[in-house]
């Protein structure tokens, strides 16, 4: 005898082998038992959920000749031609292929006739919404008023499609996607069944990759058997037979990304493909790992709702104090729009690498949500400057009084103990004292600038300051949109009330910005320097 797929072999043959679906099975279960049984019924959802198998159950228990608990025996000569598929009783009708008025036409015409044997003449309408207009409007009248003895069941994936007209002529049920729990109980019976070894987290990789569908799980875990036949069935057996990756790779991916490390990134990729990964399945479930990731970060107690181990748990713990929300909204969006290209691409590993650049490099997304990411790595830039301008500040060995080289190390280019200089114009003097109440709010101006509100906050992090004219102080900012932001006349007063808070003192702040293509020191003194530093004179 030929082979039969495991979800022919194991397709319920009654209400009690139906997973997933009680809230269904027991009102159809109290209708049969309590003989109210409706003349037209619905079916929605989506793929594998059990729509098709429950019609034929329905269909065998309002025919059988000894039903128990509403549910068919499947002994008797009724149940038996059903379940063989010979039951002139239960006609099944694909839409997609016989969608027009004319089959419409031949179903009113067939309804005349009383069953030749049984109690109901049961269609079965698969696809129902492939229908044209005028197959639906031809089924009308039928659906609405059909003799005592016929039942219709239409089943449908997308029930959007059905008119309004035949929704409110039947009794509607909703199928919904069967837990990764259910699939993988049944999958495990199943294998019991069939005296196959195979890894409880085998069996749930493979009960999430299949998606809420019962079908999908039992072909995935078929092909899997198949592949590795007489063998024990592993984890890593699965992730192989279905072109998956595991979770550690989506870790290092990540830190990587957080590091924004390009080329780490690209290397991960180019080992995945040399592997034979499948590319849209690694999209699908990186943006599975990044869901699990904000779950993690955003919530408290959330071990019930993820279903990961308690290694991989501790994982996305310790990751998860490494990334902020925004950016991982920002990822999952990028994933989830490389997941609906990636369909159609020609080029996925192409697309693939774009899109974790893009992670990489915030920079290159004009989008509003890139906003913080990009200031955050300006900031590690600018940090990473400050960083090494300190290490080239501790060769400089003294200083005099205010502030100036005195000597020290030669550099090219400059004199000894000085920098040298980029431009051959005179460099800005330090002033010879500075106002108390202009120091005091150079000491206090971090803090100060901390409690300004969110935007002018974000662009007084790159401020620097100097002294103008008349004791005013200035804030010097790097750009044009930064200077006009905090420039503005309302923001320019907000400080001015802050510093007044401060130290009790009013003080007047002008704000400037550095010429394009000058620097700073170029054209300002950087009073907060003078104050703040530390002065070490040699004798």
């Amino acid at each position: 005898m030929s082979y039969t797929a495991l979800y022919r072999k194991f397709r319920p043959s009654e209400f009690g082998d139906v997973k997933g679906q009680d809230h269904i099975i027991t009102t159809l279960q109290n209708q049969i038992k309590a003989n109210r049984i409706g003349h037209a019924y619905l079916f929605c959802g989506t793929r594998g959920t059990g729509k098709t198998t429950v019609a034929k159950i329905f269909a065998k228990a309002v025919n059988c000749e000894h039903p128990v608990d509403g549910s068919p025996c499947g002994e008797c000569e009724m149940c038996r031609s059903i379940a063989a598929g010979t039951s002139m009783n239960v006609i099944e009708i694909d839409a997609a292929s016989n969608n027009g008025v004319d089959n419409i036409r031949e179903i009113r015409e067939e309804v005349a006739y009383r069953p030749t044997e049984g109690r109901y003449k049961v269609y079965i309408i698969d696809e129902v919404h492939m229908l044209s207009i005028g197959a639906f409007n031809a089924l009308l009248k039928t659906l609405e008023e059909p003799p005592e003895y016929v039942i219709f069941i239409l089943a449908t994936t997308e029930v959007h499609k059905i008119p309004i007209t035949i929704l409110s002529r039947c009794q509607h049920y909703d199928f919904r996607r069967i837990s990764i729990e259910t699939i993988t109980d049944r999958m495990r019976e199943l294998m019991d069944t069939e005296h196959v070894e195979v890894e409880e987290k085998a069996l749930r990789y493979i009960a999430k990759a299949a998606d809420g569908s019962m079908r999908d799980a039992l072909s995935l875990l078929d092909q899997c058997i198949a592949f590795y036949l007489g063998q024990k069935l592993t984890y890593d057996n699965v992730l192989e037979v279905l072109g998956a990756v595991d979770t550690d790779v989506f870790s290092q991916l990540l830190r990587k990304v957080i590091d924004r490390d390009v080329s780490g990134v690209l290397d991960v990729v180019e080992d995945l493909v040399m592997q034979g990964r499948e590319l849209s399945q690694l999209a699908a479930d990186f943006t599975w790992y990044l869901r699990n990731l904000l779950l993690v970060k955003t919530s408290d107690n959330i071990e019930d709702v993820l279903d990961v181990s308690t290694e991989n748990l501790m994982q996305l713990k310790e990751e998860a104090q490494m990334v902020e929300p925004d950016m991982l909204f920002r990822y999952i969006r990028i994933f989830s729009e490389l997941s609906g290209q990636l369909k159609y691409a020609t080029q996925k590993r192409v697309m693939l690498e774009v899109a974790l650049i893009k992670l990489c490099t915030p920079a290159m997304e004009p989008d509003q949500d890139t906003l913080l990411e990009r200031i955050r790595a300006v900031e590690e830039k600018v940090e990473k400057g400050i960083e090494a301008a300190a290490d080239m500040k501790d060769r400089i060995v003294y200083v005099n009084g205010d502030g100036i080289p005195g000597g020290g190390e030669s550099f090219p280019g400059g004199t000894a103990g000085g920098y040298g200089s980029r431009n051959s114009g005179p460099k800005p003097e330090l002033p010879n004292a500075i106002p108390e109440d202009v120091q005091e709010v150079v000491k206090n101006f971090r803090s100060i600038a901390d409690e300004a509100s969110g935007m002018v906050r974000g662009y007084l992090k790159k401020a620097r300051l100097s002294l103008g004219g008349d004791n005013r102080l200035l804030i010097v900012l790097p750009d044009t949109l930064a200077a006009s932001v905090v420039g503005r006349e309302d923001h320019v007063q907000e400080l001015e009330g802050l510093i007044e808070q401060k130290i009790g003192k009013k003080v007047e702040i002008d704000v400037r910005q550095v010429e394009e293509g000058r620097h700073f020191e170029d054209t300002f003194v950087d009073i907060e320097q003078k104050i703040n530093m530390e002065i070490t004179v040699e004798d």
